[in-house]
């Protein structure tokens, strides 16, 4: 792969942009009703936490990405096994993301338009960048960093200033308890969005310095999670519970309730730009670790196969949109060994490993 040493901020806007993806989107933390928020905020400290053990990892080795460490810890057979299934992961998440893409679209705007040609414009958008490289990807991060982050702005202050907004909608706090908000955080929240952020141990030896990693990541997670949460809080508080629950995209149905003119042009902008960073970081991260997995000399050989993989993958993974959201909250669970456990026991194969080392130079 290329060389591409990105830059702190260039970093911090790809995570940014990442982790909103296609977060915002979709209901999460429905099934603990106006106590959604709650369930987020639980995610977004679990996330902060995880990424904790990604970058212990990543100091460990820092020239290394994931695919590559992870056969110096477990040894060639297991981790090759391993690094196979993290690309499958990668290749999986970005074919749901692009599946929830061209299910907005197709249900909302262009209702007489195929699924597969959507889902294959954006794919080809994100092959596109790959083929030009990590540089130019990072350096589009900083310009719609800055575009997405001023339509969230207008459009909070829209919201605010339209009148629409309940706050007695988040009430009763915790009306069925607190076991419904576990139940939800540990169904959704915690593998998604913020668990997901285990793919950038495949960006991250490509940072300049690599010492200011954690902050800047901690920051972005941070920062992301708050938007987040706030934006769960406006669609609870504008279309009440009832409506957010039953709504397969809130967010959409909060901004075509402000009377302003179809604001609903920059929400669709909006998504465009965060799902285009988040299939592509998928994307990258699958191509990495297939070039790196088997010593491919031109990295550029499985992008084209990979992409096709990842256009039919998101169309072929559910019959319907109802059954694509279900389909969403049952197979979460198998994250858990691949965005946790894994990482978890690398972290400590690693620091055992590490230490016997430096004990073996002292001595």
């Amino acid at each position: 792969m290329d060389k591409t040493k990105i830059s702190s901020f260039q970093l911090f806007a790809l995570v940014y942009l990442f982790e909103m993806g296609s977060a915002i989107l979709v209901g999460i933390g429905a099934s603990a009703r106006q106590d959604a928020w709650i369930v987020l905020v639980l995610g977004m400290i679990s996330g902060l936490l995880m990424f904790l053990i990604y970058y212990r990892l990543f100091l460990y080795y820092p020239d290394l990405p994931l695919t590559s460490y992870i056969q110096k810890l477990t040894g060639n057979f297991i981790g090759r096994i391993l690094c196979f299934i993290y690309i499958i992961y990668f290749i999986y998440d970005a074919s749901r993301v692009l599946r929830d893409f061209g299910e907005l679209l197709t249900t909302t705007i262009y209702t007489n338009t195929p699924l597969l040609v959507i889902n294959m414009l954006m794919i080809l958008t994100s092959m596109y960048a790959i083929i030009k490289g990590l540089e130019v990807l990072v350096r589009e991060g900083e310009l719609f960093f800055i575009i997405v982050y001023l339509i969230s702005i207008v459009g909070f202050i829209l919201v605010v200033f339209s009148g629409l907004i309940h706050l007695e909608y988040l009430k009763p706090f915790l009306e069925n308890g607190y076991i419904p908000v576990i139940k939800s955080t540990m169904r959704e929240s915690i593998l998604y969005p913020f668990g997901e952020m285990i793919v950038f141990s495949m960006i991250l030896p490509q940072i300049n310095e690599y010492k200011k990693a954690k902050k800047i990541c901690l920051t972005a997670i941070l920062l992301s999670g708050i938007n987040i949460i706030l934006t769960t809080i406006i669609n609870i508080t504008v279309l009440g519970v009832d409506s957010y629950i039953r709504s397969p995209f809130p967010l959409l149905n909060t901004v075509r309730s402000i009377p302003f003119g179809r604001l609903d042009v920059l929400f669709m902008l909006y998504l465009v730009i965060g799902v285009f960073f988040k299939v592509t970081v998928f994307f990258y991260s699958a191509v990495y670790g297939v070039v790196d997995l088997f010593q491919i000399k031109n990295p550029r050989t499985p992008i084209f196969p990979i992409g096709l993989l990842i256009l039919f993958a998101s169309i072929a993974i559910a019959i319907n949109s109802a059954e694509h959201f279900k389909e969403g909250l049952n197979v979460k669970y198998i994250y858990y060994p691949l965005e946790i456990f894994i990482p978890f026991f690398l972290f400590i194969i690693a620091h055992f490993k590490n230490r016997n080392e430096q004990l073996k130079v002292k001595s």
